[in-house]
């Protein structure tokens, strides 16, 4: 003789109670499990604030060059590329002073010679110059500076 049923109990009743218990054991177990996931992630992995900034590296000059400037007048313009610390070798300055052309070039003496200007014009020739290095040039630095 077997036995499928519990006497006094319906056998179909057990079964579902069982199941239902057991999808609520399993959305806790998920939750609690989220909850320390987070919980672990907020203490040992999260970035600690920004990065640092970058670090000076090697300051490299190069060959001051000739602008033209509107109205007949021009510019002899010199810079040198302060790089990162990130950066293995020297920075090479072709793409600089492909920059500096652009900035520069077809300016009016008046705008060149204003101290205002000029600072305004180091700043655009400062993004350019990041922009084209990758951020690997962190500033450039006026060596030469002359018009007429």
């Amino acid at each position: 003789m077997t036995i499928t049923a519990m006497p006094g109990a319906p056998a179909g009743d057990a079964a579902p109670e069982e199941k239902k218990g057991g999808k609520k054991k399993l959305v806790i177990v998920v939750v609690l499990l989220a909850v320390l996931g987070g919980a672990g992630y907020w203490f040992f992995l999260k970035p600690s604030g920004p990065p640092p900034p970058p670090e000076p590296g090697e300051v490299t000059a190069l060959e001051p060059i000739q602008v033209n400037l509107a109205g007949g007048h021009f510019l002899r313009i010199g810079i040198a590329l302060q790089a990162t610390t990130t950066v293995a070798h020297d920075v090479e300055g072709s793409k600089a002073l492909d920059a500096v052309i652009h900035v520069y070039s077809g300016k009016k003496l008046e705008e060149v010679m204003a101290p205002k200007e000029r600072e305004h014009l180091k700043e655009e020739l400062k993004k350019e110059v990041d922009h084209l290095y990758h951020g690997d040039v962190m500033d450039v630095y006026l060596t030469e500076y002359v018009a007429q």
